[in-house]
């Protein structure tokens, strides 16, 4: 847990991060103005805890995704995400379970399991 004594520090940081995950990841084209930096602080707070979970509400299109991949992949978590499609079933979802609860209970890698209210 490091101290950020501004948000210009704050920002360098998190843009720093940001690039790094662009270079690994697809591209997210992010703005991090005041609050959304407010809000990548608050979601990886709360998922490096143990057994850290959060449910994020808000207006579609506001970056709660985008935010919650970043801030996972700030704290070293891969983020996992369920990928519908019309002929999905409770079968491919409890594959899916089985596929997460290998790596994080029998592996103990560390996952960040994203779902919306879509899935």
């Amino acid at each position: 847990y490091n101290a950020i004594t501004s948000f210009d520090d704050l920002s360098k940081i998190l843009n720093k991060k940001l690039t790094e995950y662009n270079d690994v990841n697809a591209a997210m084209d992010l703005v991090l103005f005041k609050d959304a930096m407010e809000h990548i602080v608050r979601i990886s707070r709360v998922i490096d805890r143990p057994r850290g979970n959060a449910m994020l509400v808000g207006v579609g299109g506001s970056g709660k995704q985008s935010l919650t991949r970043l801030s996972s992949f700030i704290s070293g978590y891969t983020t996992f995400q369920i990928k519908l499609s019309p002929t999905y079933s409770i079968s491919d979802f409890k594959q899916d379970l089985l596929f997460l609860y290998t790596k994080v209970g029998l592996k103990s890698e560390e996952y960040c399991f994203l779902f919306t209210d879509q899935q």
